[in-house]
This record gives C-alpha cells, sequence and structure tokens, in this order.
C-alpha cells in the first residue's frame, strides 16, 4: 500500500500598516510549511515583525485594498496548497488541522471557509455575517482573483465547503472601532464608486435611496440582524451608509448635477412608499417571530397581508 504524500502548504499574507494586527495571525500558522508575506508600502513595523517569522517577504505598490496584489502574492508561494489569509485573521487548531488533512487526502480543488466575524468585540452569527463562506484555500494554479474590489474569485476544478461550525471557522477580527470601520468605508467607497462607473453606470435619485434602505433591510430583517441586538442594528446602519456614499461619490464625479423638486416626482414617492412598505412587512415578520401562541402568530400574519 502506497503511503499518503504530505501536501505542501503555503500560507500567504498580503499586508499594508498591520503592525497591531501580523504577529498574532503570524503566530496561528504553525501549521503550514511555508509563510509568504507581500507587503504594499507599510509604514509601520508590518515588514520587521513579518521578518521574525518568515524570510520570504515581498514588495509590492500600495493599492488602498488587496485584490489587486492577490495574484502577485500567491505567484510567490511554492506549495502545492495555498492558504490566504489577511493580517487581522487568525487559523484556530481544530481548523489547521482540518486544512492539512484536507490537502493531504487531496479530495478537492479548492475550498470554501467559513468564518467567524468579529465585530465590535462581538461574534455576528446572523446579518449576513456567517457563516460568510469564503474562497481562502486550494491547489496553485486553481484560483485567481480579479482587480475588483470584493469580487469573489475565478475557480477551475471541484470545490467543497467546510462545514458551518465554529472549530472549523477562520477568526476574523473584522472591525475593532467605529473608527476603524469609517477609516475603511471612505477607502472602499472610493474605489465602489469608480467601479460602477468603469461599468456604465449614471447616477439615479432612486438608487441614493432604494440601493441603502435594501441593503438595511436585507440584514437587519432578511438576514436576521436583530438577533444580534444592538451589534446587529449597528452594522446594519454602518452598511446602509457604507452604500449610501458610494451612490453619493457616483454623483460627487458626475459634478453634483443638480436635481430638482424631488418631492415632487412622482416615481420618488413612490419608490418611497414601497419601502416604508417593505419595512412594515418585515417589522411584522419580526413581530410573528417573537409572537408567544399560535393565535397571536395568525393574527399578525393576517395583518401582514393585508398591509394593516
Amino acid at each position: 500500500m502506497l503511503a499518503m504524500t504530505k501536501a505542501k502548504i503555503s500560507a500567504v499574507i498580503t499586508t499594508w500598516n498591520e503592525a497591531a494586527n501580523l504577529e498574532e495571525c503570524l503566530s496561528s500558522l504553525g501549521f503550514a510549511d511555508e509563510i509568504v508575506v507581500v507587503d504594499m508600502e507599510s509604514t509601520d513595523n508590518t515588514v520587521k515583525i513579518a521578518k521574525q517569522y518568515t524570510d520570504k517577504v515581498y514588495h509590492t505598490k500600495y493599492t488602498g485594498y488587496v485584490e489587486p496584489a492577490r495574484n502577485f502574492s500567491i505567484g510567490k508561494a511554492t506549495g502545492n496548497w495555498v492558504l490566504i489569509i489577511d493580517a487581522d485573521e487568525r487559523v484556530p487548531n481544530t481548523l489547521a488541522s482540518k486544512l492539512r488533512q484536507t490537502a493531504d487526502n487531496d479530495g478537492a480543488d479548492f475550498v470554501r471557509l467559513p468564518r467567524k466575524n468579529m465585530v465590535f468585540g462581538q461574534w455576528l452569527k446572523y446579518s449576513r455575517w456567517w457563516p460568510d463562506y469564503n474562497i481562502r484555500f486550494f491547489k496553485k494554479g486553481c484560483v485567481t482573483w480579479s482587480d475588483a474590489i470584493h469580487r469573489p474569485p475565478v475557480t477551475e476544478g471541484e470545490g467543497i465547503n467546510l462545514d458551518p461550525e465554529p472549530e472549523f471557522a477562520m477568526i476574523h477580527h473584522h472591525y475593532r472601532t467605529i473608527d476603524e470601520y469609517l477609516n475603511r468605508l471612505i477607502r472602499y467607497t472610493n474605489q465602489q464608486a469608480k467601479e460602477l462607473m468603469s461599468e456604465g453606470y449614471q447616477f439615479s435619485i432612486s438608487d441614493l435611496i432604494n440601493k441603502p434602505i435594501s441593503e438595511f433591510l436585507s440584514r437587519f430583517f432578511a438576514g436576521e440582524g436583530y438577533k444580534d441586538g444592538l451589534h446587529g442594528l449597528a452594522l446594519a446602519l454602518l452598511q446602509s451608509f457604507s452604500m449610501f456614499v458610494v451612490y453619493l461619490k457616483v454623483w460627487q464625479e458626475e459634478g453634483f448635477t443638480a436635481h430638482k423638486e424631488i418631492l415632487n416626482a412622482p416615481s420618488f414617492r413612490k419608490l418611497v412608499g414601497d419601502k416604508f412598505g417593505e419595512l412594515k412587512y418585515w417589522l411584522y415578520t419580526v413581530k410573528i417571530h417573537l409572537a408567544r401562541n399560535k393565535s397571536e402568530k395568525f393574527l399578525l400574519k393576517l395583518k401582514r397581508k393585508l398591509k394593516v
């Protein structure tokens, strides 16, 4: 019987001013055969910390977000399996064992990993933040990224999902403070607005209203963000505001074109009315979920249907 060949795993990190996060991340990668760090012109001690853990430290230009450097970073890895990890992420021992087993068994070409998003000190179990599957573990050559921000990569071959269990999840310290969220918002919304315009998008007042409200409703109600308590409400509002800023920045790039008498426009009034109707629907849905008995649930469902 042939002995199973041990796969070589390369952990790849792309960094920019991550001195506060990097050491804890690197210390969770002891299971990897190789650690590759590609730095985007950091001005803090990021590179110094990286060199304490690996001699494979490379440099690339700063882009404001990580996707444009991903393929370059992967190209520096020599392992036949690659783990993409950010400096604010951690690999618990249980996940490390699962990754090693998956690579050695050669049962897939790429793996979607669940992530536990820690936001303002709490794991968000709802709000469309769990299981937050990301393709982060794969055979080299089977996954490539585009330069667009927050776009899923292009894959080849067969993929699998790890079970959505906390012990198999990458831990992501997403946002520690409100300031951190707002600082990223500025960078991310700049890029998102540019990408919209590059696709031929033109500013629309209806989108300025519709998109942010839909974002809030989908996270706080459809995504059951209310079960995350104040954390869920805060994140739903912040994500909604972020979407609002994206469309304002498109308007800015178009020269702040005047749009007079908005409130008198029938289409605008209809849009606002429709969104209020959606909000009422979701408020009834939450009440139904929290109702104590069948008769109360029935009455609430009837009111929701009749839009009382």
